[in-house]
């Protein structure tokens, strides 16, 4: 496996857990949040990968939507935020997450 197909799939995996941080302090429209995700290259993504996460996590109850004008005249926005599960959720993989940087650690310094 070459750098560039490791990178993507670290990326594919940590995706979902970096949209429920992202929602954490506020509720973000789904281009909103492809942007925030574009402004990191290991987190780069495109509208097909994004989208049906936003969907599956709703479905999921761990997001919740609301249609909201825009200015100017725009189409209104979807805006996504998290639920009470969500939140909930999002915590647990905090914790994960946690004991995943701490198991690595260990092993870059070689304790087992």
């Amino acid at each position: 496996m070459n750098l560039e197909k490791w990178k993507s799939q670290i990326a594919r995996g940590t995706l979902e857990y970096c949209i429920l941080l992202m929602l954490r302090k506020r509720a973000c429209y789904g281009y909103e949040i492809l942007q925030k995700l574009n402004q990191n290259p290991m987190l780069a993504s495109t509208e097909s990968t994004v989208y049906p996460l936003l969907r599956r996590l709703q479905n999921e109850a761990y997001l919740c939507a609301t249609w909201q004008d825009s200015a100017q005249g725009l189409p209104p926005r979807k805006y996504y935020a998290l639920t009470s599960t969500g939140q909930q959720y999002v915590e647990q993989l905090s914790q994960a997450w946690e004991m995943l940087q701490d198991a690595i650690a260990n092993m870059k310094e070689g304790i087992s």
